[in-house]
């Protein structure tokens, strides 16, 4: 394998390794409520994506020991807040307060 191949590729692909778009939401959910206006319109002028894709790739990423190590202080206020709706969730449907 020459190192030409490898010069053409930004950076190695490893398993679990977080790419240049997943790197991307994580840092822009990071630092979104910087953006003047509505959430929804900052995804879509900053990364291209409809707000329900940008959803979709962020709640598969709190999941990813790879986005963990990339961002730990954002990835569990993340799992936090999805385990906090999810309570909340069970809780309306069983009746509970």
């Amino acid at each position: 394998m020459s190192s030409d191949s490898t010069a053409s590729t930004p950076e190695p692909v490893r398993a679990g390794a977080l790419t240049d778009r997943e790197r991307a939401i994580l840092e822009f959910e990071n630092r979104w409520w910087q953006h003047p206006g509505l959430k929804e319109e900052a995804i879509r002028a900053e990364l291209s994506l409809s707000p329900a894709r940008y959803y979709q790739i962020l709640s598969a990423l709190i999941d990813r020991p790879a986005a963990l190590i990339f961002d730990p202080m954002l990835i569990k206020r993340l799992q936090r807040l999805r385990q906090a709706r999810q309570a909340a969730r069970e809780r309306r449907v069983t009746g509970q307060h």
